[in-house]
């Protein structure tokens, strides 16, 4: 399925705020809402859109002390990364973990409220992975961008 204009426009509507009704992207497109309805409908169906979630202020729900965390496994074997991978998903600290390439196997984003709750969270859980041979921490001073959109043209 390619993306015309109009999927490219619905999308980025969608995407700064998906609580908007029918009416409303199709008046912003110039559509009937039944056409702007099956668009939606295609692009989830499609696979263009993963799901609809609620982005959280990290400070007011007291997870805005960020880490970044650099592994590196002790082996790399399949077992090792598909056993690392697995314990990963299950921490709910981490909100983002990318296998890369470099000095370092992946990089964590995790999140907890303060460097407390990071001690008590690399003591008793992360280091419990034993196919960590060994970690980096990177702590965020300031956010300069985050956002989860992508501009289409």
């Amino acid at each position: 399925m390619r993306l015309d204009k109009i999927d490219k426009r619905l999308l980025n509507l969608l995407q700064e705020d998906c609580k908007r009704t029918t009416k409303a992207y199709a008046l912003a497109l110039e559509l009937s809402t039944t056409a702007v309805f099956e668009r939606i409908r295609k692009l989830e169906n499609g696979g263009f859109i993963k799901k609809y979630v609620a982005l959280l202020d990290n400070s007011m729900v007291q997870k805005d002390f960020t880490v970044f965390c650099q592994v590196r496994l002790v082996q790399h074997t399949k077992q090792n990364i598909l056993r690392f991978e697995k314990q990963i998903q299950q921490l709910q600290e981490v909100s983002n973990c990318h296998h890369v390439s470099g000095d370092y196997d992946y990089i964590l984003t995790i999140n907890v409220k303060d460097m407390k709750a990071y001690r008590e969270f690399m003591v008793n859980k992360l280091t419990a992975i034993d196919q960590i041979g060994s970690t980096q921490s990177s702590f965020s001073i300031d956010v300069i961008k985050s956002t989860t959109q992508f501009v289409l043209e």
